[in-house]
Parts: C-alpha cells; structure tokens; sequence
C-alpha cells in the first residue's frame, strides 16, 4: 500500500501540470474563452505599464477643467484639469489589484473554512455551515459600506470587507466537494498508513479542487471588482489612490453630468464593464472545465 501511495504522489503532480495545460487549451480554444482573455489583456497592460501608456502624470493637471476630448486629452480632463485617460490607466492597478487580493482571500477563507467542515464533519461542520448560512442571509453591500465607515478609507481594508461578506458560497461548493473526494481510495490509503489530516487535507484532497478553486477565484475578481467600484462611489475608497470607481465617485460629486462631461463617467464604466465581461467569460470557461455537466 505504501508503494502503490508514494507511486501516485510522484504521478500527481505531473498529471496536474499536463491536466492545467488541458485547461489552457480548453479556455482558448472557445470563442468564449478567447473573447474573455482577449478582453482581459487590455486592463492588465493598463495596470502592468501605466507609465508607458499613461501620456501625463494622473496628479498633475495638464489642462483646463472639463476639457473634452482631443488629441492631446484623448478622453478629456476632470474638474481641475487632470488628464482623464491617465487616471483610468494608472486607476486599472488599483481596481485589478482589490479585485485579485479580494478573491484571493476570499478563496482561501472559503477554502480553509469548506475543508474542515467537509473533512471533520460533526458539530464543527454544524457550526461552520450555520455561519454560512447566517452570512448568506445578511445585506451585503449595506453592512459593507458600514463597516468601510468604521474601519476607515484604504483599499487594505476594502480588501478585507470584501473577502469577509464574500467566502460563504465557496465555502459551501469547497464542503460538497471535500465530501466526496475524502471518499477516495487514495485518501483511504493515506488513512490506513497512518497520515496526519493535515498531510490528506494539503496533499490529497487540496490539489483535487484546485481547478475548482482556479475558476471560482476568476468569477470572485469580478464581483470583489464591482463591490469595489459600490464602495468607492459611495466614497469609502481611498481618496489618495486612483481607481475606476473613485473616478466615478470624483465625476459624480464634481457635476460632471450638469457640465455634461460625459466621458469622465463613461471611461471607468466602459473599463469595468470589459474587465469583468472578460474575467466572466474565462471563468464561465474553468468552470464548464471543473464541471463536466456544464458542457455541452
């Protein structure tokens, strides 16, 4: 039993590499999947190299206030003069980086969380899926912006309010699946010659939901992007950092619809829209993958 054991470990992780390269393929080869990535490399050469693209300094004003668009302001600048198109630039680092941190936490909170439940069972899985439960029930966006209030502006703990109304579905999907593949023969193996449930969680049963894992923390940057741009509208973004939401914000509290500068509302929304338009169509895609009865 042990040789038949250490005989899939070394098989495993060459199995994962060649079954995310499957994964790879599977994503572009849809049209879905190629719309989805082909939408997401705008915003994240935006956020990558700001300072090659971006033509003026976003801080800085370059012109005179509520300019519209021309060839030295391509999007038109803000109420004091700031040039438009570099703010929505250098704000895609911040917007991608809530969004990413977001759902990275959030995953790994529903991961941590979902795991136990599913693998001790018993009154620690009760507790665990009552909480679920409650946190499913309770207002996000509404408890959201009282706690941004509380604990004050700053995208760290944006970053925090977010995951922390956001990890009960994957906690509840991570559960479901934990459930069954601690059925497994493998885990049973492990079991039987005496492996800690530190060493089946991590090396067992982990590596199995990663292209669940994979999929759902794509579809999170989404949603953790558009509760962000909610709370920086609301003005509980940090006033000293640009991104698409507090552009929206500054637009909205600036008069930019009674000048009927239209563009500085439009660019964060049209950069929003394709970003999480392009992060829904490849997380669609990983999830038909992780899924099989989602094919067709």
């Amino acid at each position: 039993m042990r040789k038949v054991l250490s005989r899939s470990n070394t098989i495993q992780p060459i199995s994962l590499i060649i079954e995310y390269i499957g994964i790879l393929k599977f994503v572009v080869s849809d049209f879905k999947g190629a719309l989805g990535i082909t939408l997401l490399i705008i915003p994240t050469v935006m956020a990558l190299f700001p300072g090659l693209i971006a033509p003026y300094d976003p801080w800085i004003p370059t012109g005179k206030p509520f300019e519209p668009p021309s060839f030295s302001h391509p999007l038109g600048t803000n109420d004091v003069g700031q040039d438009i198109f570099s703010e929505l630039v250098y704000g895609a680092r911040i917007s991608l980086l809530v969004g990413v941190a977001s759902a990275l936490l959030t995953v790994l909170i529903g991961l941590t969380l979902g795991v136990l439940a599913g693998y001790r069972g018993g009154v620690l899985d009760e507790l665990i899926m009552a909480i679920t439960d409650v946190m499913l029930l309770l207002p996000a966006l509404p408890l959201m912006a009282l706690l941004a209030v509380f604990l004050g502006p700053g995208y760290q703990n944006i970053v925090i309010i977010i995951a922390l109304f956001s990890w009960p579905p994957v906690a509840r999907m991570i559960r479901a699946q934990t459930l069954s593949v601690k059925e497994n023969l493998y885990v049973e193996a492990a079991r039987a010659i005496g492996a800690s449930s530190l060493r089946i969680i991590l090396k067992y049963i982990i590596p199995q939901l990663t292209p669940m894992l994979i999929a759902h923390t794509v579809l999170r940057v989404s949603g953790a992007m558009i509760a962000e741009a909610s709370l920086s509208f609301l003005g509980l973004g940090d006033p000293r950092a640009k991104s698409w939401g507090s552009m929206i914000y500054w637009a909205q509290r600036s008069g930019a619809i009674t000048a009927e500068a239209f563009w500085w509302i439009l660019a964060p929304g049209i950069m929003i829209t394709i970003t999480v338009l392009g992060l829904g169509l490849i997380g669609y895609k990983l999830e038909e993958w992780a899924n099989p009865r989602l094919r067709r």
